[in-house]
């Protein structure tokens, strides 16, 4: 399979593909040149909207379906449409977001589409109850009662290290070090409107082969952000960064809320300073959408989505195929 960007006429990166009316669609966020230096905090990722594509084959030409909403047009929001998601219910699609509030604090929001290209009309108040980056929406089949679950949470620039205590602290910059258990994913029940939580927001424990919590200082195998759930054969799959040091890595569940044990790498680090991905059956293959910063020569800011062939064993182990 080529390693050519999928997309070119536009910078591109966090890409979430799904399954929506028989083709692939991805919801990746849109990166521009924002003219401000890199830093810890992420200031540089100053997206403003979200272009919605599609596929009919992970081979063929991808159509660009233009601006399905754009930060102007969401009343509660000032900065930084970051790594969005989608979902499908009853005929509507819903885009999960992250972005800025009018304090500066991440939020994550919800926009209505009757179609998966947009576009997308937003609530005009984030989802009550949540926080920081990255939202991953993963809807259970009708066989096993179809309820949907809204998982997010990213360190640094996307502030879950503000929300150890419970409430935001804009104090409380630094994540655990040390030997104590890592930070994780958030997850929690949507409702059946999917504009709104149904139950408690949730940490996600994540466990070593021993049964113990990952540490803060395993910065190879411990969660940073992206976090990504899909399912197959009854188990399900926790795929997300380990920021720092770069890896795609997963770990494994019989529960959507955990806890996960830590399996093994998926992606060595891609050039450019952030990996963020999805994972997505398509006729009968399984695909890991990706980013790296190979169109831009390296400018951690400017990245290109990407897209492999994944297998997955009779063991379950996930691998990129060779």
């Amino acid at each position: 399979m080529s390693d050519q960007p999928l997309i070119s006429h536009v910078y591109t990166a966090d890409p979430s593909a799904h399954v929506f009316e028989g083709k692939l669609y991805l919801y990746p966020s849109h990166d521009i040149d924002s003219g401000l230096e890199s830093n810890d905090n992420g200031d540089q990722y100053a997206m403003r909207d979200y272009h919605v594509f599609s596929m009919e084959s992970v081979t063929g030409p991808v159509t660009d379906h233009g601006v399905a909403l754009a930060l102007e047009d969401i009343p509660w929001a000032s900065a930084q449409l970051w790594a969005p998601d989608a979902a499908e219910r009853d005929g509507r699609y819903f885009l999960y977001f992250p972005a800025r509030d009018k304090d500066g604090i991440f939020r994550i929001g919800v926009a209505v589409s009757d179609s998966p290209a947009g576009p997308f009309l937003p609530d005009p108040e984030p989802i009550a109850g949540t926080f920081s980056i990255d939202p991953c929406s993963f809807v259970e089949d009708a066989a096993s009662g179809g309820a949907a679950y809204l998982y997010f949470g990213g360190i640094w620039g996307g502030q879950l290290q503000c929300w150890q205590s419970g409430t935001f602290d804009k104090d409380a910059r630094v994540e655990p070090m040390g030997n104590v258990p890592a930070l994780g994913p958030r997850v929690a029940k949507l409702s059946d409107d999917m504009r709104s939580l149904a139950g408690p927001v949730i940490e996600l424990t994540i466990l070593d082969e021993h049964g113990n919590p990952l540490q803060a200082d395993d910065h190879d195998r411990r969660f940073f952000e992206g976090a990504w759930v899909h399912k197959h054969n009854g188990v399900y799959y926790l795929s997300y960064s380990t920021g720092d040091t770069h890896f795609l890595v997963y770990a494994t569940s019989d529960s959507p809320l955990g806890p996960f044990t830590y399996q093994g790498r998926i992606l060595e680090p891609v050039l450019g300073w952030t990996t963020h991905h999805s994972i997505v059956q398509y006729q009968d293959k399984w695909y890991l959408f990706h980013h790296d910063a190979s169109l831009s020569g390296g400018v951690n800011h400017l990245r290109c989505v990407k897209v492999k062939e994944l297998t997955c064993d009779e063991a379950g182990k996930l691998a990129l195929k060779q």
